[in-house]
């Protein structure tokens, strides 16, 4: 009686299962449609996507190439196209090509792919911290106390390893235009921080000792 029972409801199992199938047929064949094309869709994607970066790639390699065989500035069109690009790896290779090798002067210019490289790219946090300590130790010799503390507030409010040496900027920005309390304030700010970078937290007690002392 037992194995009868399990014989119906085994067969009954399996006509509902074959009539799942039946009654769905073209919703199931749509579903498996769209499955195949977001495969291939994605695989294509990362096809171009990798061929895209090996264009990049030689792209900045015969720039250097060029650079080194003394065609300067026949490099600069095609560093700025790896830039605008937005490749995580190789538009920061190009743009500090440019800048250390002073083939870009236009500040704006510079600032922009700064602000390419910050915001644009998904540079990872520690990369992305670095490339807004170094936006604001290029700006430090020329910009505004407000353009200064804009740039590096996103250091300063966070824990970043960079903090102290934001502070230190802007401490050293303040002395340099003689407002010797608000110098005196982040030079303060180092020297309490916690897990603080030794070297800069002597340098801002030493600074606070020299020019602040009565």
């Amino acid at each position: 009686m037992d194995e009868d029972i399990e014989i119906i409801n085994t067969q009954t199992r399996n006509e509902k299962i074959k009539n799942f199938f039946i009654n769905n047929k073209n919703s199931l064949i749509s579903i498996l449609v769209i499955i195949i094309l977001a495969l291939i869709g994605y695989f294509s994607f990362e096809e171009y996507q990798s061929s895209k970066r090996e264009k990049l790639a030689d792209k900045y390699d015969l720039a250097v190439i060029r650079y080194e065989a003394d065609n300067k500035y026949n490099v600069i069109p095609d560093l700025k196209e790896v830039i605008n690009a937005k490749d995580k790896t190789y538009s920061p290779l190009a743009f500090y090509f440019l800048l250390d090798n002073d083939l870009i002067n236009s500040k704006d210019e510079i600032n922009n792919y700064f602000d390419i490289l910050i915001n644009d790219i998904g540079l990872d946090k520690k990369f992305k911290e670095l490339t807004i300590f170094k936006k604001g130790l290029y700006n430090s010799d020329f910009s505004d106390e407000n353009e200064l503390l804009s740039i590096f507030n996103p250091l300063i409010k966070a824990n970043s390893i960079w903090k102290p040496h934001s502070l230190y900027i802007m401490a050293e920005y303040y002395l340099s235009k003689n407002q010797m309390q608000k110098s005196k304030e982040f030079f303060e700010q180092i020297v309490s921080l916690e897990n603080n970078n030794s070297k800069i937290k002597a340098k801002a007690q030493k600074r606070l000792r020299s020019s602040f002392s009565e």
